[in-house]
């Protein structure tokens, strides 16, 4: 969702606020603010139909995680979708991707470049709260959290958290 839609879908359908007062937010004219409400309506509803069950998407982490032990890129890209998102952050204290990398070839590459950075680090399955993930430990400490968004059998979204400051609570 962009954020223009999320601007609009959240005031007209959370607080009920009119698009003639939308409009002037995220300037655009009201039908355009409408047209944002819609469209982040289709979103969520989209969203909503390709939740897989919690034993689904494990067996696709699980997919993944063997996948990307292999080293063999062609394996890791075949359980991501073609048009899927990773997004990190480092909070400005660890290295992480400024901006999302969209495209299966391009996350699973950054994905290897990452493990290889860090060859000291242990990767295990980690329970979380969106199902699955995995930590990244090295020294006795989690250095990363990584969570996937699952759809169809593939993995349609990754985010890595390494920000040192909001993995505080994990450690």
């Amino acid at each position: 969702m962009t954020p223009a839609e999320r601007v609009a879908f959240v005031l007209h359908d959370v607080f009920a606020v009119p698009f003639d007062e939308i409009a002037d937010i995220v300037g655009r004219t009201p039908a355009a603010s409408r047209q944002l409400a819609a469209s982040a309506r289709r979103r969520v509803e989209r969203a909503r139909r390709s939740r897989v069950s919690r034993a689904e998407h494990d067996e696709v982490v699980r997919a993944f995680a063997a996948a990307a032990r292999t080293g063999d890129i062609t394996r890791l890209v075949a359980v991501l979708d073609p048009d899927v998102v990773l997004r990190s952050d480092g909070g400005g204290v660890v290295t992480a991707a400024r901006n999302p990398i969209f495209g299966a070839d391009k996350v699973a590459r950054f994905l290897f470049g990452a493990l290889n950075k860090n060859p000291n680090a242990t990767v295990l399955e980690q329970e979380t709260p969106d199902g699955l993930g995995f930590a990244l430990w090295d020294e006795g400490r989690i250095i990363g959290v990584v969570t996937l968004d699952v759809a169809a059998d593939v993995v349609t979204d990754v985010r890595m958290m390494m920000n040192p400051h909001k993995l505080s609570l994990w450690n």
